[in-house]
């Protein structure tokens, strides 16, 4: 519970104090990393999808996300793909007035590359690991725009293989890693196939990639956690395309 009110208490706050909100979102799995009910929250705000990472999809499914979501723009925030285009949304609903953009997301989405991409400087720290971002920032992109960057709070406890997915929380700490590559190969195989050149069901593949990267235990068997871990980071890390 007191997780819960920390999490609704921040997220008020921001949406409160901000003129527009962007919602950043991974381009990989774009359901999973939404929040309907911050979204419901937002209805009287002027509101922008930011699905990062775009790099790491294909033409075809950024269009279809195109067409399901309103005011979306794509982006890679370690590429600087799409930024330009987001600093212009951005000016556009704010019509020339002096605003504040809130940004929220699940922890890892991109949050603070996603600002210091538009901001033209680093000015949000940013990690590789989960929840870098400590407390809220508030930063200038442009003469009387000013960005509101928070931690990754969004509730997510509940929600095992999601939050490995999009890494909300971090490949070292997943709780069974075996369980949630398993799942990740079910709607993401055929990538995870090509970047690691072997094939087969999604049991056999775990076990061809610990065998191709010599990861075995006592006897010569696979190291299926080690090897899961190994997966999980690669995903993590945007590695896998």
């Amino acid at each position: 519970m007191k997780y819960k009110n920390k999490f609704w208490h921040v997220v008020n706050s921001v949406i409160e104090k901000s003129d527009i909100i962007l919602e950043v979102l991974d381009a990989r799995f774009v359901e999973l990393s939404r929040n309907r009910e911050i979204e419901d929250k937002c209805e009287d705000k002027k509101f922008i999808f930011v699905l990062n990472k775009c790099d790491l999809v294909t033409k075809s499914e950024m269009e279809g996300w195109k067409r399901k979501l309103k005011n979306v723009v794509f982006v890679s925030a370690t590429k600087r793909f799409g930024t330009s285009l987001l600093k212009r949304k951005i000016k556009e609903l704010a019509e020339g007035k002096n605003v504040t953009v809130g940004v929220l997301g699940y922890p890892n989405t991109g949050k603070s590359s996603v600002i210091n991409a538009i901001c033209g400087k680093k000015k949000a720290n940013t990690s590789a690991n989960s929840g870098h971002t400590k407390g809220k920032q508030l930063l200038r992109m442009d003469k009387g725009i000013f960005l509101l960057d928070t931690p990754g709070v969004f509730p997510y406890k509940e929600k095992g293989d999601k939050i490995a997915f999009i890494g909300a929380i971090d490949f070292s700490k997943v709780k069974d890693p075996d369980l949630v590559v398993l799942r990740l190969l079910e709607v993401q195989g055929d990538r995870i196939r090509k970047h690691y050149g072997v094939s087969g069901e999604e049991e056999e593949v775990i076990e061809n990639i610990a065998k191709k990267f010599n990861k075995l235990i006592k006897g010569g068997l696979p190291d299926i956690i080690s090897t899961s871990k190994m997966i999980l980071k690669d995903w993590q890390r945007g590695k896998i395309i």
